[in-house]
């Protein structure tokens, strides 16, 4: 007899792969997903009973391919039902889909439908709820728990996107070399979308939230595996690896924030971190730099430090001067400001950030960052006064404790001045 959690597991890791397939054969969400729903059903109910096929992606597709058709016919009235032996006997055909499964139509399916999930015209709200509910099949409750919002208001954003898909021209072709490459760097961009969902969650929020980066890393592994030659990908995966490998140490015990340097290091995944390092030395010698590799790069610098003061920030600054050429962006700036103050002083790291008030003014950390330099330069109550300003953008309870920390300090005389934080802790 098979065993219903081996069951279960297989039809979470065929569950994008089959659904692809179904969305293509149908070009309809719905439907793909209630086939894919009835196939599993009908796993659930065989398998047991004759032992799983030789390749349950297969099995699915072929039976979800049916059990919709005989849907659209029986909404029709066209034709009756087969008879259900004809439906569920995969004998002569398994074979021949399995060999098919590893050709590059299945491969762009699957692409295409993380596509379908991030398109354009969708929030990133949106693309990233539609992911979750139709590539990862967790539950519409499980989402909207992710997400702290009531399980009718998750279920009303879900619909109004595929809504939304269903009026768009989606196109179902093949994509060109062009286009797949497009539609990865938006892939991409949403898988890490989802994680950090997950990781910059804090305080009440983040035992709930943190399933979602350990699905965005699920993603990024299904995203490999369809291409195993492209870095970048290997890039995003060793860069949510390392960064997730941290999270045991994140908080105390109090929930409250721990910074980078401040983190027990012995809490940290060495399984994660050294997969995550495995993947950069791999996509460096692609010799094809970008974003995701640059990121990883740095997170890899920090955890192959066994202590703080062992940072190499001078390659960390070198790195993000990199970031900020190939994805200019004040975030990075401002990460790249931490670096800088270890590197010739707080006073240095001030200057590289003030031009970027106007950009970063409503951003919490931006403030905690130049409160942070502002107290290490003994300019006290311009410190308190940026300290005062990340308190009131702070995103969570975890965030503004954290800054009243430095605030209590300041109130302290000979107090050390706290160490600025980088964006992602």
């Amino acid at each position: 007899m098979t065993d219903i959690a081996w069951i279960d597991k297989a039809l979470s890791a065929a569950r994008p792969q089959a659904v692809a397939a179904l969305l293509r054969y149908f070009r309809d969400l719905d439907t793909a997903e209630e086939a894919f729903q009835e196939a599993c059903l009908r796993a659930l109910k065989n398998w047991p009973k004759n032992g799983p096929p030789r390749d349950p992606t297969a099995w699915l597709i072929f039976v979800g391919r049916n059990s919709g058709i005989d849907t659209i016919r029986k909404r029709s009235r066209n034709t009756a039902l087969p008879p259900e032996d004809q439906i569920s006997d995969l004998e002569d055909h398994e074979a021949d889909m399995a060999e098919r499964l590893d050709n590059a139509d299945y491969r762009d399916d699957v692409l295409r439908l993380l596509f379908v999930c991030c398109h354009p015209d969708l929030p990133s709200t949106q693309q990233i709820a539609l992911a979750l509910r139709i590539v990862s099949g967790l539950s519409v409750k499980q989402i909207a728990r992710a997400f702290i919002v009531g399980e009718s208001a998750m279920e009303q954003r879900i619909t109004r996107a595929k809504a939304r898909i269903a009026k768009s021209d989606v196109p179902f072709e093949a994509p060109d070399a062009v286009e797949r490459a497009e539609r990865f760097a938006m892939v991409a961009a949403m898988v890490y979308l989802v994680f950090n969902e997950g990781y910059s969650a804090t305080g009440d929020e983040a035992p709930a939230r943190a399933p979602l980066c350990d699905e965005a890393i699920r993603l990024a592994r299904l995203l490999l595996r369809l291409f195993p030659a492209e870095p970048e990908m290997m890039g995003l995966l060793a860069l949510m690896l390392i960064q997730h490998s941290r999270m045991p140490a994140r908080f105390d015990a109090d929930g409250h924030i721990v910074l980078l340097e401040d983190q027990d290091r012995s809490l940290w995944n060495r399984l994660m971190i050294n997969e995550g390092l495995a993947l950069i030395d791999k996509a460096m010698r692609h010799r094809q730099p970008g974003p995701y590799q640059v990121q990883a790069a740095i997170a890899a610098l920090h955890a192959r430090a066994a202590k703080a003061e062992d940072t190499d920030w001078a390659q960390i600054d070198a790195l993000y001067a990199t970031l900020e050429i190939m994805q200019p962006s004040p975030v990075v700036t401002l990460n790249r400001s931490v670096a800088v103050s270890k590197l010739s002083g707080a006073a240095d790291a001030l200057a590289l950030i003030e031009p970027l008030t106007d950009k970063l003014g409503g951003y919490f950390n931006f403030h905690g960052v130049r409160g942070a330099y502002l107290l290490q330069l003994g300019r006290k109550a311009e410190a308190r006064e940026a300290f005062d300003q990340a308190i009131a953008r702070a995103n969570s309870a975890a965030e503004a404790a954290h800054i009243r920390i430095h605030l209590d300090r300041l109130m302290q005389d000979g107090a050390q001045a706290p160490e600025p934080a980088l964006a992602k802790k």
